[in-house]
């Protein structure tokens, strides 16, 4: 029994890791002819819909209180919009090395908050982990840390990737709330998408964002796979993960993302690793085995 649950809860990890680590490439060809927050509409709009439909084919339970469906839409509000919607303008104040290194400390995010709203122990180990893996990005990406200056421009997209990824962090801790309440992911992430997608509506139709669309094949097939893949299968996988093994170790798979998009980008792109890449690949899967493995119970 014990063994089935290891292996399903290592299966949700790595099928949430290979899959955001691979949506590096396909946010690329999103970004553009469509402005970054209509973008998002269509992308958790079409992921709302097919799991709505998926809920209603599969007879699944949609109805849900007006105080369960608040905590939804909170979920939605920072996990599935405005989390985004900050990091793309982020993205085109920084590198993506900074980017990914700040998005890392989301496991130092979901330590504390998984202690101060959940009332979840803090461990040594994954806090020694999280620090092994979030050193270990710094150093694979160390050529675009160092750059950092006294920009403006800079230091305001670093603290939107922090504002952002605490959004991310408080999105976490919200869905392990509502699992705890026996609220499934599927149908949560159904509700949570579909809240998402209408808030992200909701404000570009304020700030007169035109909803237009990009008819090019790069751009449809992109929306497709980070509606299907990045959002239905990775949000479901990884948060079911959050609700198995808690917040704080899940939040491991995040220092992994960039990683594998390394790895695609060695067999598609060329990158070229140096001694200091590989060392801080060394720290990140250290911190992976500390966060991942039980302590040893003393004799």
């Amino acid at each position: 029994m014990r063994s089935g649950f290891l292996t399903h809860s290592a299966s949700l990890y790595l099928s949430s890791v290979l899959i955001w680590g691979s949506t590096w490439f396909a946010i690329k060809f999103q970004l553009g002819v469509v402005a970054a927050e209509v973008s998002l509409v269509y992308r958790f709009g079409i992921a709302a819909i097919l799991l709505l439909m998926f809920c209603l084919l599969t007879r699944r339970n949609l109805k849900y209180s007006p105080r369960q469906h608040g905590f939804i839409a909170l979920q939605g509000l920072f996990l599935f919009s405005s989390n985004y919607l900050v990091f793309y303008w982020a993205t085109s104040l920084l590198t993506s090395g900074i980017v990914a290194l700040m998005f890392s400390t989301v496991i130092l995010m979901n330590i504390v908050n998984a202690a101060l709203f959940m009332g979840s122990r803090v461990q040594l180990r994954v806090v020694i982990g999280a620090g092994f893996g979030i050193a270990g990005i710094a150093a694979i990406f160390w050529a675009e840390v160092s750059g950092v200056g006294d920009n403006a421009d800079t230091w305001r997209g670093l603290w939107m990737c922090l504002l952002a990824t605490w959004f991310a962090s408080i999105g976490n801790i919200i869905s392990a709330r509502n699992q705890k309440n026996n609220i499934p992911v599927i149908q949560t992430n159904a509700w949570g998408m579909a809240y998402g997608s209408l808030i992200m509506a909701v404000f570009a139709f304020f700030s007169g964002v035109s909803f237009n669309y990009d008819s090019t094949i790069s751009y449809s097939l992109s929306l497709l796979y980070l509606a299907i893949f990045g959002s239905i299968l990775a949000f479901g996988s990884y948060l079911t993960l959050i609700g198995r093994i808690g917040a704080d170790k899940a939040a491991y798979a995040a220092v992994l993302f960039p990683v594998i998009a390394l790895g695609l980008s060695t067999l598609f792109e060329d990158y070229q690793w140096t001694m200091r890449a590989l060392f801080g690949f060394t720290l990140v899967l250290l911190g992976n085995y500390i966060v991942l493995t039980r302590a040893r119970p003393r004799a």
